[in-house]
């Protein structure tokens, strides 16, 4: 099994015949992935540029399946927040710490489990994701707070718990975009 990231920094190593563990290493950051074409997880350790690679394998893997366009950008985008608000929050004062997330392409629908070891979330539940007031002047709208917005307006289901020391924070989406 081959997975294609576009990048000529992607370095294949450790595969061995027949196997379906990949490890690359991208940018001195290392991206496992293990799994099948449609079920696989991606294990890396939490930095900024491991969200970026994560968000680039997941996205080139629908884009091989076929995934529409409009489907992956809300999946990139989806990603690129719940992956930001691990290194960012769960794991701010630990960034050595790894991540994993479980990816299931079905038929109609896409699901992604992401699991990490960090600080639970306020409360132990998703925060409401209600959109930051911004009909003031550019300068004065806040940097933060539109990530939750995002994440549930673009999914058709999100999901939280704290389960055994981890954050379990489920995704889905449509296969096809409405």
């Amino acid at each position: 099994m081959t997975i294609s990231l576009p990048s000529k920094r992607v370095q294949q190593v450790d595969q061995r015949p027949g196997s379906p563990d990949i490890r690359y290493f991208i940018r001195d950051i290392a991206v496992t992935l293990e799994g099948t074409l449609t079920d696989f997880t991606l294990t890396a350790t939490a930095s900024e540029t491991a969200v970026r690679d994560t968000v680039l394998a997941v996205r080139s893997r629908l884009f091989d399946l076929g995934v529409c366009d409009d489907t992956c950008g809300s999946v990139e985008l989806v990603m690129a927040e719940a992956l930001n608000n691990i290194v960012e929050h769960a794991y701010a004062a630990d960034q050595h710490r790894d991540f994993l997330l479980n990816v299931s392409i079905k038929p109609d629908r896409l699901c992604f489990h992401l699991c990490d070891g960090g600080a639970p979330l306020p409360g132990l539940c998703l925060p409401q994701g209600k959109l930051p007031d911004h009909t003031g002047a550019r300068d004065d709208l806040p940097e933060g707070g539109f990530g939750w917005f995002l994440i549930r307006d673009l999914t058709q289901r999100v999901a939280y718990e704290r389960r055994d020391g981890m954050n379990h924070l489920t995704l889905e989406f449509l296969r096809e975009a409405p």
